[in-house]
């Protein structure tokens, strides 16, 4: 149970994560003023990868929540760094983004403390 909360958690994680950047990168730069904040909220209302965003992130807020009752916090939080890993990789085939060697060597770092803490 331990790993399919992980796997879910990451998942979600991941999944929220990368469809707020390609909404966001398509509705282009927000103000934050009052009117700002009231536009940002409807066009939040509007687009439904943002909505479904939202949905991901409850789901690996309760993930987490459901794990550290059972694990401990040493052992979850570096688990959920797995979703680095995966965000890098999406970034770079899904939403075009450039990931030069130094971040490809901190990725592989991170992946490299997820499986030591993972064993």
């Amino acid at each position: 149970m331990k790993w399919l909360l992980v796997v879910l958690m990451v998942t979600a994680t991941v999944a929220s994560d990368v469809l707020q950047s390609f909404e966001m990168k398509r509705s282009g730069e927000q103000s934050v003023g009052a009117r700002g904040m009231v536009r940002l909220l409807r066009l939040i209302a509007q687009r439904r990868f943002l909505i479904l965003a939202i949905g991901c992130l409850a789901v690996s807020f309760f993930s987490f929540m459901a794990l550290v009752q059972t694990e401990a916090l040493s052992f979850v939080v570096p688990a959920s760094a797995a979703s680095y890993v995966f965000e890098t990789i999406l970034a770079r085939f899904m939403l075009k983004e450039r990931v030069g060697p130094r971040r490809i060597a901190g990725t592989l770092i991170v992946l490299a403390g997820v499986a030591l803490i993972g064993g």
